[in-house]
């Protein structure tokens, strides 16, 4: 049995959550961090020394970083095919993209935008920061928007691992108020996401838990 330990509410979980589902594995998720807490015990930094979530037990393999473990259940786990190819070239073409999701994508978006709108109150908000990472943001989505040109996802007709760390950040990005441009590529293909039952169970989770009363 796979163990995960990481909350619901974490995107960082939501990218193993999603991986798992989408490989049909079997799992179980333990509810570490944020509110739950459990970060801090001898136990958990045994496992992790960075004590943060999430971080996935395999019998007595344990692995952190969200991407290490993507990699690792998609290699062992998968088929092989499009969502993590053997052949290097092919899998390098999905790791280019799932790399840019997980670093530039993500860092664009969670603190500078995500925290900034959701977590933070308006009063200690620096509004021209956020204004600034919200147009950021905009350019990168439509960095992404030719990519997508002729396809259902990013690197084909296929799921890949570049929609998993591209694809998790859509749901906020779409559901918190701030100034969207037009982007009908990357609009459709957040709408092909959302009908994916995996997507909406493990991506497409309420995230008021984390809001900032006076946000």
């Amino acid at each position: 049995m796979l163990t995960v330990y990481g909350r619901a509410t974490s995107s960082n979980v939501q990218i193993v959550m999603w991986v798992l589902a989408e490989l049909g594995l079997a799992h179980k998720r333990l509810d570490y961090g944020h509110a739950h807490g459990g970060l801090d015990t001898p136990e958990f930094g045994e496992m992790n020394p960075h004590r943060l979530v999430p971080t996935l037990r395999d019998d007595d393999l344990v692995i952190w970083e969200s991407c290490a473990i993507l990699r690792y259940l998609a290699a062992r786990y998968g088929d092989g095919g499009a969502f993590w190819p053997v052949d290097p070239a092919a899998r390098a073409r999905v790791d280019m993209w799932a790399e840019w999701g997980k670093n530039e994508l993500a860092q664009s978006f969670t603190v500078p935008i995500f925290w900034s709108r959701v977590r933070t109150a308006a009063a200690r908000r620096d509004e021209a920061a956020l204004t600034a990472a919200v147009t950021r943001f905009n350019g990168l989505l439509a960095r992404l928007a030719p990519q997508l040109a002729g396809k259902r996802y990013v690197c084909g007709d296929t799921l890949s691992a570049a929609d998993i760390t591209i694809g998790h950040l859509l749901f906020r990005w779409f559901t918190i108020d701030v100034t969207r441009d037009a982007n009908p590529r990357v609009e459709d293909y957040y709408d092909r996401l959302t009908r994916l039952e995996t997507y909406r169970e493990h991506v497409m989770v309420d995230y008021s838990v984390l809001r900032d009363p006076e946000a």
